[in-house]
């Protein structure tokens, strides 16, 4: 077959079946990204006869004779196509995945399209912006400076901008080692079951198979798939293929072959016989009497909290008497609220490879979040030292906590050491669904009382947490879920009870957040319920009850560890909000008498780094040029940190941001880092580098120091007095070292507000404005910063009220694709007002806090508080699809407001 393919000729030879996405990628195309591989989210885009395709379902054999151009045939860094150019000059991207395939199809576009971006923009799917930078890009409008700016709290462009918008910069699967292998997983088709016998000759007798793993294979030692700095943190009730399976879905064995259509065809050739067990899919009845047990043959060595009724962990404590503060209230309120299955939906899939070095160690390439923290745990499973062991990323392309797991590694790892060959693992769209823990399913059950006066007189929270058929995160989440989300409020009378147990459902995980969603969306809806019956306006409510400084942080008890005031601003937050909703422009109502109108409002805080130690080293030199070389752990995967991290160094020692390179989220270039989560990469790895700096700064000027002259670090060198001493006179062998370890921790703060329209007809919800204030401290990069408070508020936005993970009544997923799914289009999101609080943080780098996670947490109960205000109809399960809301609405007499639990 000829094609013609960024204006080269080709002669190749597809498969049958083949599609144009996998050819391109075997012939080093690796700018066509792999998303989905269903035509639902147009990473993999490219222009055939200058019109945009899906390329992962056109066939390849129709490139015959035609011309095909990738993202890397418009441009290329050093010769950028004006709309490449458009989307680094407005910062069109955080993670960067989608952005080869998006820059590809608006190629194509003219006025027109432009014109109608929702419907010409619907097959490109974005994660991570929320949009509103991609059509700024889309309108030439410019957002980011140049990198010859070098103070931090300016709007620098990304450092990797011009090589993600030409697809030249690489994610985990974007290479082919020589004789590189591949693996597929074959999943249990059963919810509880024990292995009987297993049979892999066939599958081990097909040509081009070269190992096939069971259980029989697995090193015997328990470990979690969850990683904390403290691996302790979660329980050990894992094994890498286990004679037991415990959800539809479970890895039961894997096929190592040199494609990963024979090793899928493998796969279906293993015969294995199970002796299915009894299941349980209800979290309520899971630690009942009687209820099966899924981890009997493990407990507290385990760390498991209650083995016997399915208990992973469990939190009861209070201060105060809620009883006696609920009897001396005006006004009590008591609901049970409901949240479901999400996916974290980050476009690369989870992926890694691995191989031998040239001295013979593991070598695992891997898209992670957590790259020092996993190298740990193999070390731990497969009994290696870490010397022995080297784990690296490239740019990771979205993780939102989900790659905060070891869940491909071990495979990996496992093959390459018997086999000795590079060995390639890639999720497939319908694994991540099926396989990957989600976002956990919480039920709570609040009551919130408070006097004539406004004064919360009582606050408590039952929380049960499905964790599914694992305890991966479940200890943390429920801790974390249980705490801000509490601690917010000034009440003498509190109580919180909370158990998270395991069911025969998919395991649940990390997910931005981490629990506070969850519970927040409770909590504010009962406190505006509160603030109504008592007919208090809902910031003023907040005002009267929330936390301020002198206050102590009270959950279930009072917290004496190293959370403190490092500054406050949710006062701001609350006016900046509440005015912004006064002001300004919004889309009109729509037309029609069954349309309501209400604004709604929720508070949100969280501690800007994980308790118990978050640590981050890092090292920093400088040439005899003037460039400056930073070493530090922490992943990039769109959170903005290496940007942030270079602007750290042009601050701290006088130069600019394009004098930096950062070299990063490799355990052989720095010491440790615990992980690019809990939003630490700016505060934890951002502290390192600054100690860093300056120490390397003491250094440069005491070599320089002449007669005691005061000395300064500038772009060319060292200038004492009169004297610049230029660094390639400095001594070679400087270098700076910092670390951080995570103590003290500060609080930030986020405000949520929507107005929007209630059709109380259809029970159709539409925005009509957004606003969201943040408490962030000194704003590293505004145009970043606002991009992950609107990504955050975006992804938000698609929990509130689309997406979710079905089950059937087995316990099976039943949403196995992103069609099925519906996470945001541009058309679903509406431009968010971002707001900051002036303050500044004697715990961060220069004043920051960190602002990844924490918008997502009071959107969901911001709108539902919006939706009640507007029809009365108070939703208490999300997501609040149309159905839930016509439903709660048919529920109220004359549309009256629901006060029913």
């Amino acid at each position: 077959m000829h094609v013609t393919v960024n204006g080269a000729d080709w002669e190749c030879e597809p498969r049958p079946g083949q599609c144009l996405r996998t050819m391109l990628r075997e012939h080093g195309h690796f700018e066509v990204k792999k998303g989905c591989d269903a035509g639902d989210c147009g990473a993999c885009s490219v222009l055939v006869d200058g019109a945009a395709v899906h390329s992962c379902v056109f066939p390849a054999f129709r490139a015959e004779g035609r011309s095909v151009t990738t993202v890397a045939g418009l441009g290329s860094p050093d010769d950028l196509h004006p709309m490449q150019r458009r989307f680094v000059e407005a910062g069109g991207f955080q993670c960067g995945f989608c952005t080869a395939g998006m820059v590809t199809t608006a190629s194509t576009f003219d006025g027109d399209e432009l014109a109608d971006l929702p419907q010409h923009l619907k097959g490109n799917l974005c994660r991570c912006t929320g949009y509103r930078s991609i059509v700024d890009a889309l309108n030439g409008r410019v957002n980011t400076e140049k990198s010859d700016a070098s103070q931090a709290g300016r709007s620098v462009g990304a450092l990797a901008g011009t090589r993600i918008v030409t697809g030249t910069e690489q994610y985990t699967m974007d290479t082919a080692p020589p004789g590189l292998l591949h693996m597929a997983v074959l999943a249990s088709p059963l919810p509880h079951a024990r292995i009987v016998s297993i049979d892999t000759s066939a599958a081990e007798a097909l040509p081009g198979v070269h190992l096939v793993l069971t259980h029989v294979d697995s090193p015997d030692v328990l470990f979690s798939t969850a990683r904390h700095e403290h691996r302790e943190d979660d329980p050990d009730d894992t094994r890498m293929l286990d004679a037991t399976v415990r959800f539809v879905g479970q890895r039961v064995a894997a096929v190592v072959a040199d494609s990963v259509g024979i090793a899928e065809h493998a796969c279906r050739a293993i015969a294995v016989q199970y002796d299915e067990l009894p299941a349980v899919f209800d979290p309520e009845l899971a630690w009942a009497p009687e209820a099966p047990l899924l981890h009997a043959d493990k407990g507290a060595k385990q760390r498991i909290a209650d083995a016997a009724r399915n208990v992973v962990a469990e939190l009861h404590g209070g201060v105060g008497d809620v009883a006696k503060g609920v009897a001396e209230a005006a006004a009590v309120i008591r609901g049970r609220w409901n949240t479901q299955r999400v996916q974290h939906a980050h476009l690369e899939t989870h992926g890694c490879m691995g191989w031998r070095d040239e001295q013979g160690r593991l070598v695992i390439r891997t898209s992670s979040q957590v790259p020092f923290l996993v190298r740990d745990e193999l070390c731990h499973v497969f009994g290696l030292e870490r010397d022995e062991v080297r784990v690296f990323t490239k740019r990771v392309g979205g993780g939102f906590g989900g790659k905060q797991e070891m869940l491909t590694e071990d495979l990996v790892t496992c093959a390459v050491l018997r086999l000795g060959r590079p060995v390639s693992y890639e999720f497939t769209r319908s694994d991540e669904f099926t396989m990957a823990p989600c976002r956990h399913p919480f039920r709570v059950d609040v009551t919130v009382a408070a006097g004539a006066d406004g004064v919360l007189t009582a606050l408590a929270v039952d929380v049960l947490m499905d964790a599914g058929a694992y305890g991966n995160h479940s200890p943390g989440v429920m801790f974390h879920g249980c705490g801000e989300s509490v601690a917010v409020y000034r009440c003498a009378n509190k109580r919180v009870d909370a158990a998270a147990v395991y069911t025969n459902n998919l395991p649940s995980g990390a997910f931005r957040g981490y629990g506070l969603g969850q519970i927040i969306f409770a909590v504010e809806s009962a406190m505006d319920q509160l603030a109504d019956r008592l007919g208090i306006d809902p910031y003023e409510f907040r005002r009267r009850n929330v936390i301020v400084p002198g206050d102590p942080f009270v959950d279930s008890h009072v917290l004496e560890d190293d959370l403190a005031f490092g500054s406050y601003g949710l006062d701001q937050c609350l006016d900046l909000a509440e005015a912004a909703m006064t002001t300004g422009d919004a889309p009109p109502a729509p037309e029609g008498d069954a349309w309501r109108v209400g604004d709604g409002m929720a508070v949100a805080m969280i501690a800007t780094i994980p308790p118990r130690g978050h640590f981050a080293d890092a090292t920093i030199t400088v040439d005899a040029a003037g460039t400056y070389t930073l070493s530090v752990g922490t992943a990039e995967f769109g959170n903005g940190t290496t940007t942030v991290h270079a602007q750290l160094v042009a601050t701290e020692l006088a130069t600019t941001v394009d004098r930096v390179v950062v070299r990063q989220s490799d355990t052989d270039e720095a010491g440790h880092d615990t992980g690019a989560f809990g939003s630490a990469g700016t505060v934890v790895a951002g502290l390192a580098v600054q100690a860093a700096c300056r120490d390397l700064r003491a250094q440069l000027v005491a070599a320089a120091s002449v007669d005691g002259a005061d000395c300064e670090v500038t772009p060319h060198g060292v200038r004492c007095g009169d004297t610049l001493i230029e660094f390639g006179d400095l001594p070679t062998a400087l270098r700076g070292i910092g670390r951080h370890d995570g103590t003290p921790r500060s609080v930030a703060f986020n405000v949520q507000a929507f107005r929007v329209a209630v059709d109380t007809d259809t029970g159709e919800v539409r925005i009509l404005k957004s606003v969201h204030a943040a408490d962030a401290g000194v704003v590293m990069n505004p145009e970043q910063c606002r991009g992950q408070v609107e990504g955050g508020v975006g992804q938000a936005i698609g929990t509130a009220l689309f997406e979710e993970i079905r089950v059937d009544d087995r316990g099976a997923v039943t949403t196995r694709a992103l069609r099925e799914y519906h996470i945001p289009q541009v058309a679903d999101l509406p431009v968010t007002e971002v707001y900051f609080a002036d303050t500044y943080d004697e715990l961060g780098p220069l004043g920051a806090k960190s602002m990844s996670e924490s918008p997502y947490n009071p959107v969901a109960p911001a709108l539902a508080n919006a939706i009640a205000r507007a029809c009365g109809a108070r939703v208490r399960e999300l997501p609040m699809t149309p159905a839930r809301v016509w439903c709660t609405l048919r529920l109220i007499p004359q549309h009256g407001v629901n006060d029913a639990p």
